[in-house]
C-alpha cells in the first residue's frame, strides 16, 4: 500500500489501488472506538449521457437514474431489504446522491465486520425487476413532491438556474415526475454495469485497524472484475456568463430567504488553491466577525449567520452566500460594497486572522471518523489529495487571494436567488 501523510497535522492514510480498478483508501484513527465505511461510484445526478466503454455504445438517460438506482440497490433477490439488514446490526447505515457521485455507508462501534460484509454484498449484487422499480417509483414521486415544497431546495435549484444555462447541475438530482416514468429496470442494469465498475469506485474506511488487515477483508469480499477503461461522458457546452441576475418564488415561509451566487469560469484551475483563497474570503465578506455581518445583524437585516460556501467539480463552479432578511437586496447591495472596499484595501492584520482560522476550521475536519472519510471520498472523486488543503495552505497568500478575490467576485457573474412569503 501506498503510505501518504501530512506531518503538519501528524496524519496518515494508505492508499491501494486492486486489480479490478478499485481504489482502497485505509485511515486508520488508533484511539476511536468507532468505525466508519463508505463506497461511493463516480456516477451522480449530471452523468445523464455517455459512451458504454465495453460495447461503444451512446446512451442518454432520464434525469435522475443516479438516485433511482441508489434507492433500488438495498433490495436484494432473497427478499431481504440491506438497510433492514444492517439497522438489525445496531449499525447506523444510509446512502446518499450527489450531482457527481454516488455513495453507500455506515458507521458503528460494534458488528463491523458483518457490517461490512453486508455492505460489499449488496453493493456488487444489483437486483432490479419490471416489479420492484415500478414500486419504488410512486416513492421517489413523492420525495420529489416534498422536495419542491421544500423552500430552501427550492431557492438552491432556482440559483443554479440562474448561474447556468446548459449545465446540468440545473437538473434536481432526484429528476422530475416525467423523467423518473421513463426509468425501467434496463436502464438501471445499463448503468449500475457501467458506472459500478470498481475501476470507477473508491472505498474509504476509517477507525482503529490495522492497514494490512482490513485491506486482505476488503479483498475477501470483492467480486474479480476485468479492469475497464474510462468512462467516456458527453456534457453539453456551457456558455460564458451567467443565464439571469434573478428568480424570485413565493412559497410558504415567514420571512424571505436568499442565496448570492457568483459563476467561476474557471473549474479545473488551483482547484485546492483556489479552494482555500475563497473560504478565506467568504469569511472575511460575511463571516460572523465580519464588518457586514455585523452591521447587517445590528440593522436587523439578518437573524442569524449565513451560510457561505464553494461548490466545484470539473464540470462548474460557483460561491454560494445564503440567509434569511427581510430586504434581501440590500444584503445583496451592501456584499457588493464590501467586495469593493476588500479590493481597494485588504488589512494584512485581518487577513492573517482569518488565515488562522480557516486552517483550524481544517484541522478540526480530522476530528470524527465520519467527516474523515467523507472527506476523502469526496475529494477523491474530483481527483484531489486531501491532505494538499493542508500542504497548500502556507502557499495561499494576500497576493494571490486578493486576485481571486477580483476573478470570482465580480458583479457581472452574480446572481441572487430569493424564496418570499405568498402573498395573502
Amino acid at each position: 500500500m501506498k503510505k501518504i501523510e501530512s506531518t503538519l497535522i501528524k496524519e496518515q492514510a494508505y492508499v491501494e489501488k486492486l486489480e479490478n480498478g478499485l481504489t482502497v483508501i485505509l485511515i486508520p484513527k488508533p484511539f476511536t472506538n468507532k468505525k466508519y465505511a463508505i463506497w461511493g461510484t463516480k456516477f451522480g445526478s449530471i452523468d445523464n449521457h455517455f459512451i458504454v466503454p465495453t460495447t461503444g455504445k451512446e446512451i442518454q438517460v432520464p434525469d435522475g437514474v443516479a438516485h433511482y438506482l441508489e434507492h433500488k440497490m438495498f433490495e436484494q433477490e432473497n427478499g431481504k431489504n440491506s438497510l433492514d439488514v444492517l439497522m438489525s446490526l445496531g449499525v447506523e447505515a444510509n446512502a446518499y446522491t450527489t450531482n457527481n457521485h454516488t455513495a453507500y455507508l455506515f458507521e458503528c462501534t460494534n458488528h463491523f465486520h458483518e457490517a461490512l460484509a453486508e455492505l460489499m454484498d449488496y453493493v456488487q449484487h444489483p437486483y432490479f425487476t419490471d416489479e420492484n422499480v415500478e414500486k419504488e417509483r410512486g416513492i421517489i414521486g413523492q420525495e420529489i413532491r416534498m422536495y419542491d415544497d421544500e423552500p430552501s431546495w427550492k431557492l438552491y435549484m432556482n440559483a443554479m438556474e440562474c448561474l447556468y444555462h446548459q449545465n446540468p447541475i440545473r437538473i434536481d438530482i432526484a429528476g422530475t415526475q416525467e423523467s423518473i416514468s421513463k426509468i425501467n429496470k434496463e436502464t438501471l442494469y445499463d448503468c449500475y454495469n457501467t458506472f459500478y465498475h470498481p475501476s470507477n469506485m473508491v472505498m474509504v474506511v476509517c477507525g482503529n485497524f490495522k492497514p494490512e488487515e482490513m485491506l486482505q477483508e476488503i479483498q475477501s469480499h470483492i467480486i474479480h472484475k476485468p479492469l475497464q477503461s474510462t468512462i467516456t461522458r458527453i456534457y453539453p457546452k456551457e456558455e460564458q456568463g451567467i443565464c439571469q441576475k434573478y428568480k424570485e418564488q413565493e412559497m410558504e415561509v415567514s420571512m424571505p430567504i436568499f442565496m448570492i451566487g457568483f459563476k467561476d469560469e474557471t473549474p479545473k484551475q488551483e482547484q485546492v488553491k483556489k479552494h482555500i483563497a475563497i473560504e478565506i474570503l467568504l469569511n472575511m465578506l460575511a463571516g460572523k466577525s465580519s464588518h457586514l455581518y455585523q452591521t447587517l445583524y445590528k440593522q436587523q437585516l439578518l437573524f442569524s449567520s449565513l451560510d457561505l460556501d464553494y461548490e466545484f467539480s470539473e464540470q462548474y463552479a460557483h460561491i454560494l452566500i445564503a440567509g434569511q432578511s427581510k430586504e434581501p437586496k440590500k444584503v445583496q447591495e451592501q456584499l457588493l460594497y464590501e467586495i469593493q472596499k476588500l479590493k481597494e484595501n485588504m488589512p494584512e492584520e485581518y487577513f492573517e486572522r482569518i488565515k488562522k482560522k480557516v486552517y483550524g476550521d481544517y484541522v478540526a475536519e480530522y476530528n470524527t471518523v465520519g467527516d474523515i472519510a467523507r472527506m476523502f471520498l469526496s475529494d477523491t472523486m474530483k481527483g484531489i489529495q486531501t491532505f494538499d488543503y493542508i500542504e497548500q495552505y502556507a502557499s495561499v497568500n494576500k497576493e494571490y487571494v486578493k486576485k481571486v478575490l477580483a476573478e470570482n467576485f465580480d458583479e457581472k457573474n452574480m446572481i441572487m436567488s430569493v424564496v418570499k412569503e405568498k402573498n395573502s
